[in-house]
């Protein structure tokens, strides 16, 4: 078979693509009618790191040493046996908190449960999936079949495969409510929430935690504000402190489709390492892209078509010569 001859047959796939009707693009997902999620406070968090300590206690992974001379969990970053993280963003002497210049800030990674998540929808086996009324985005080993597709799927580089075991499984963090944990079914809150000293991280419905970042963001630097800890359906718990110079932005709330845990801070997202989205999730964007190409199952029929095309030409070259 000559390349010449397959890449000629091959041309009129995209050309049959286009002179197809196109698939009606898929728009993003609406959140989950019932969706919880938690409120991470950039401008609340210490660096205790009391939610990644609960989180492994929760999830019964061990800590993470680095070297002989720590004797204590030195994630840097998420793995198989750490689903929730701590980092830190530093400049020039970084002598005060929450400050860009100068300044330091701690960030949460962990999973963001998004709204349209990519995971779920790059994953050949529904390994991942969306609850469908709580928008929590969970993991079943049952069903996976170790590709990592989803790995490529996340924009936050979430899940993370346990390279060190022959029968390695995808770990992300499943907002406490996996077989064997199960939270937020009995009705608590996640670990980490229940753990915070600052109320930096909080649990509550998607709508709730949409409406108390907002109401943050709208106060006056200087103002003291009664922040909320753990559940932000339980205003009993709560604790005084000035609202500081938040930027105007709510991370989850558009990007990608949105997600279910939600962001503020003090210092702009980028500098915080998140990632540049269009407010588009790209699994509508490649799904759409997906059903054109494949409707009425034209391309593969084409494709099909072309390379019996150059199967028979050759067949047909070779009765000629000799055999």
């Amino acid at each position: 078979m000559k390349r010449r001859d397959f890449l000629k047959a091959s041309l009129g796939v995209p050309a049959a693509a286009l002179v197809s009707e196109p698939a009606q693009a898929r728009g993003n997902l609406e959140p989950a009618p019932e969706a919880v999620g938690m409120l991470y406070d950039s401008t609340l968090c210490v660096g205790c790191k009391a939610c990644v300590a609960m989180c492994k206690q929760v999830n019964d992974m061990p800590a993470t040493l680095r070297g002989e001379d720590v004797q204590y969990d030195s994630a840097l970053d998420l793995s198989a046996e750490t689903l929730n993280v701590i980092k830190v963003y530093r400049n020039g002497d970084a002598s005060i908190k929450d400050r860009e210049i100068d300044g330091f800030a701690f960030e949460k990674r962990s999973c963001m449960h998004c709204v349209d998540p990519g995971c779920v929808s790059v994953c050949p086996v529904t390994a991942l999936r969306r609850h469908p009324l709580t928008g929590i985005v969970s993991y079943h080993a049952d069903a996976c079949i170790g590709c990592r597709t989803c790995m490529t799927g996340c924009p936050y580089n979430v899940p993370q495969f346990e390279y060190n075991n022959p029968f390695g499984e995808i770990f992300k963090c499943q907002m406490c409510n996996q077989a064997g944990v199960e939270r937020i079914d009995k009705g608590q809150i996640t670990g980490c929430a229940e753990a915070c000293p600052t109320g930096a991280t909080l649990f509550g419905s998607r709508e709730a935690l949409l409406d108390e970042a907002k109401r943050r963001l709208a106060m006056k630097p200087g103002e003291v504000y009664r922040y909320p800890l753990g559940d932000v359906r339980n205003p009993s718990r709560t604790h005084e402190k000035a609202i500081p110079d938040y930027k105007q932005h709510v991370w989850g709330e558009k990007e990608a489709g949105g997600t279910n845990v939600l962001h503020i801070s003090s210092i702009p997202f980028d500098k915080l390492g998140m990632p540049p989205l269009p407010e588009r999730s790209y699994a509508s964007i490649s799904e759409t892209v997906q059903h054109t190409l494949y409707q009425y199952m034209a391309l593969p029929a084409v494709v099909l078509g072309g390379l019996s095309w150059v199967i028979k030409r050759n067949t047909d070259n070779d009765d000629g010569g000799d055999q």
